[in-house]
């Protein structure tokens, strides 16, 4: 085909999901002129699974996103149905929020918010291929002939790339929701070296409302509306619940259908050969891997405020669709169900996260970056992480500027890529707050104070947000020396705290130290001295875990200070290997593949013993010895 030259930019995004729109809006902010290509603008910020953000760890990343300046939280915020904070029962560290969102509004407001975005020009198109110069990225190829130069490349793919359906005996190419797939991308992208592989994903029935009996399930309700809070630190309108959610379960009835056709699974027949998600699994994964239980639980919860979709989250599958029709029958309050669209698994490509940097670079590509599902990772609010920070790095790769590399210790964002390229992933990646060692000073109440500074140094955080930051940083900092200098007595605490039935001890004392008191809490205190200026409920709730857990919040920071002094340790690109004879073979096959860029990121290779470590840390000393001499 001749290819003719169509335009010119310093960045191109290549998919407009959740990574692709937050590289593209990241790296236009930043000042490149950003292009966006996306098979279809009918699918930008498309939620082919659930209509959902948030979650365990997911709802930390969206606030993370948010802090730095990206898009999801505010848009989450402006479609949500339904709001919940998940783990209230558990502390502070593993708070999560999540929202049910109205998935057509969630799409039409990136749309615009993309098409408002100064530098930033959306494409309708395919890209099939990368233009390749003495190892670095040139531009990109389409598939109607069109030719644009483009300084980096951001690769945000998520199941298009490759895709094929499986539901049944049926299998086809395609992308997610009915979209064409990318084929043309995969064979180049093997070409240019880069190590491809095989993921698979899944998802569950859309059914009728109306087909619903919904007095024979659960209703699960969002939280009270005086306890809502938003995603966004730039959020400040009211919030509202607008549906409730439902519970439903599977029965034995049901997990005999599915043992009786697990032969026509194509997962079980062999026909799927990617590997599927180990924490999502398919419903019949959950019935041949968990044969004691008795029953598994679906969530059924609404597409939109104005559509009759539901959605039966926790019961994805690629059975035939009579299998589908007969197993979703024998559920209580289902018996009469429509399908509208069937369950199914989609394989597609992607790659293997070690050949990247910390950057989200390839390794032996130049300004080419991945993001989001393309890294092997799953998740919409984990795609829209990497894919800011693969857009920040795409925008300064293209400047000439210094790009952004997070520690583990700084953000889940830190420590989701940190596990990517150092340690690879077997099947897609989820994030948890389990990942982290840090849990309790990165909780998702905190984001703004770990990420926006370093938000506003890159160019993302615009003056509006450098100042409502501002405006809440003094507000808090004068609130705690408030409670730290304002005395309360035992007959004012025992009057408030026994309305709460909580038992607030014999004695009075400082705001500060009755608020390290079980069970006493900011809005118990603030009753008896009046609330702070400008404390919000989100501030409000910062403000006590900063108090209750100081001294662990303290241990930990110690701990990541003497962290950071090998995270600080570089290790050169050109460093040798080979030559460590101490190291075991292992660590050193590792390390060469890995390459890590600090010390630090080396000791988290599996394979890399202490030994191997302290080895490294010894031959890196010699190193610098020998590069500079006039250091001895």
């Amino acid at each position: 085909m001749e290819y003719h030259k169509l335009g010119s930019y310093d960045v191109v995004v290549i998919g407009a999901g959740h990574a692709g729109i937050e590289a593209a809006h990241a790296a236009a902010r930043l000042g490149a002129r950003t292009a966006l290509f996306t098979i279809s603008l009918d699918f930008i910020a498309n939620m082919p699974c659930n209509p959902s953000i948030g979650g365990t760890a997911k709802g930390h990343l969206v606030r993370e996103v948010d802090a730095l300046g990206g898009l999801m939280g505010i848009m989450a915020d402006k479609t949500f149905l339904q709001s919940r904070m998940l783990n209230r029962g558990k502390g502070p560290a593993v708070h999560s929020l999540r929202v049910q969102t109205d998935r057509k509004q969630y799409h039409m407001a990136m749309k615009e918010a993309l098409e408002k975005t100064p530098n930033l020009y959306i494409h309708q198109g395919e890209i099939t291929g990368l233009e390749r110069k003495e190892g670095r990225v040139t531009g990109v190829y389409t598939q109607l002939g069109g030719y644009y130069e483009a300084k980096a490349v951001v690769i945000a793919t998520g199941t298009s790339l490759g895709g094929k359906i499986f539901v049944g005996e049926a299998n086809y190419e395609s992308g997610p929701d009915g979209q064409h797939a990318a084929t043309a991308l995969t064979r180049d992208l093997m070409e240019a070296g880069l190590p491809i592989r095989r993921f698979k994903t899944g998802t569950p029935a859309r059914v009728h409302r109306r087909s619903i009996d919904f007095s024979k399930l659960t209703v699960q309700p969002g939280d009270p509306e005086e306890e809502l809070q938003p995603f966004s630190f730039m959020t400040d309108f009211p919030l509202h619940n607008k549906v409730d959610c439902y519970i439903a379960y599977t029965n034995p009835r049901t997990h005999d259908i599915i043992r009786a056709n697990i032969h026509r699974s194509p997962l079980y027949g062999g026909m799927i050969q990617g590997v599927g998600p180990r924490y999502c699994p398919s419903i019949e994964d959950k019935v041949m891997r968990f044969g004691e239980k008795d029953r598994h639980q679906i969530f059924v919860e609404p597409c939109g405020e104005n559509t009759e979709e539901m959605y039966l989250q926790g019961m994805s599958s690629s059975l035939p669709e009579d299998v589908q029709n007969a197993m979703y029958r024998t559920i209580e309050g289902l018996e009469h169900l429509e399908l509208m669209r069937p369950a199914y698994a989609i394989e597609y490509d992607c790659v293997d996260p070690t050949a990247m940097k910390a950057t989200l670079e390839m390794k032996d590509l130049s300004g080419v970056y991945g993001a989001g599902q393309f890294n092997g990772t799953s998740g919409y609010e984990e795609a829209a992480a990497q894919g800011l920070l693969a857009g920040i790095n795409a925008a300064c790769h293209a400047l000439g500027r210094k790009e952004l590399i997070l520690p583990r210790h700084t953000s889940y964002l830190g420590t989701l890529v940190d596990d990517l390229v150092t340690k690879g992933v077997l099947d897609p990646y989820r994030m948890m707050t389990s990942r982290s060692e840090y849990r309790l000073t990165l909780r998702q109440d905190n984001a703004d104070d770990r990420l926006t500074p370093i938000g506003r140094e890159y160019g993302l955080v615009d003056d509006a947000r450098w100042e409502r930051f501002t405006a809440a940083k003094a507000a808090r900092e004068k609130e705690l020396s408030r409670l730290e200098n304002t005395s309360i007595k035992a007959a004012q605490l025992r009057q408030v705290a026994l309305e709460e039935g909580v038992d607030p001890g014999e004695t009075g004392g400082t705001a500060a130290q009755i608020l390290r008191r079980p069970g006493v809490t900011y809005a118990m205190v603030a009753e008896i001295m009046g609330p702070g200026e400008g404390i919000t409920p989100m501030l409000a709730q910062k403000i006590e875990t900063e108090i209750k857990y100081a001294g662990y919040i303290q241990r930990q920071q110690r701990t990541i200070r003497e962290v950071a002094r090998h995270e600080n340790t570089p290790i050169p690109e050109e460093f040798s290997y080979a030559r460590l004879q101490g190291l075991t073979l292992e660590a050193r096959e590792k390390l060469e593949k890995i390459r890590p860029a600090t010390l630090a990121q080396a000791g988290r290779i599996p394979g890399v013993s202490p030994s191997d470590l302290a080895q490294l840390s010894l031959a890196l000393l010699t190193w610098k010895k020998e590069e500079n001499p006039h250091d001895r």
